[in-house]
């Protein structure tokens, strides 16, 4: 079976964790802050991960992820 090709866009965008499940970044945190409280902004700061709606599609993206 030939190789797989991985989604480069995707691949910068998440990562794996060790038990399998997918990393992302938060949004509206590039800009506008000012306007956004503290503590909201240490929130974006943090990772989050993907909804179990989603984790198959981007799974498939990245199939040695």
């Amino acid at each position: 079976m030939p190789k797989l090709k991985t989604n480069k866009a995707t691949a910068k965008r998440f990562r794996t964790t060790k038990q399998g499940k997918i990393l992302r970044s938060k949004a509206f945190g590039r800009h506008l802050l000012t306007g956004k409280s503290s503590k909201r902004r240490r929130r974006l700061r943090k990772q989050g991960l993907v909804s179990d709606a989603d984790q198959k599609r981007i799974s498939r993206l990245l199939p040695y992820g």
